[in-house]
């Protein structure tokens, strides 16, 4: 079984607002909608998220991406054999970016793997189990994974500042809703 993991504990300093708020939901959406994906959870850290998924709240989220990494993989059910790690604040996320990880991963193509776009490294990410005790608190960047093109699906967004955000999540005036 694949589960996956998404990050939404962050502050959302530069975005001014809890961001998640408004893209989590989406996020967890779009990895419903990929048939490989079983159990989702949702790590929650600063501010308090609402997705419908299974949330999990970490109280080290300050310490980085890693900690909230670990809280989300540590909730996970022991069948899972390997998790796909989205961002709360990738509202574009393709379903079928997942299952192109997913099936490299079940081809035996590598224990980490993340998505690129334009040979770019990008999310989402998987990891198998057998990473699951080495993530450092920076989180995986600090690691190299194994590649799976996904330029033709679009990335997934980045969302830091008000301006990134989608025009589907403003109001007439443009502003977040």
């Amino acid at each position: 079984m694949v589960a996956a993991v998404v990050l939404a504990a962050g502050a959302s300093t530069r975005f001014g607002a809890p961001k998640q708020r408004l893209l989590a939901e989406e996020v967890v959406a779009r990895l419903r909608a990929a048939p490989s994906v079983g159990e989702i959870v949702v790590v929650l850290g600063a501010h308090d998220v609402a997705t419908g998924a299974h949330a999990v709240r970490c109280a080290d989220w300050e310490r980085g991406p890693g900690a909230s990494l670990r809280c989300g993989l540590a909730a996970l059910p022991a069948a899972a054999e390997a998790a796909v790690v989205a961002l709360a604040d990738g509202p574009d996320l393709s379903p079928e970016a997942v299952e192109r990880l997913v099936g490299a991963w079940r081809r035996g193509v590598g224990d980490l793997l993340a998505a690129s776009y334009d040979g770019v490294r990008g999310h989402p990410f998987l990891l198998a189990r057998s990473a699951w005790d080495d993530v450092p608190d920076e989180g995986m960047r600090a690691r190299d994974p194994v590649l799976v093109p996904c330029d033709d699906l679009g990335a997934p967004g980045d969302v830091d500042r008000p301006e990134d955000l989608p025009q589907r999540f403003r109001n007439r005036r443009g502003e977040p809703r």
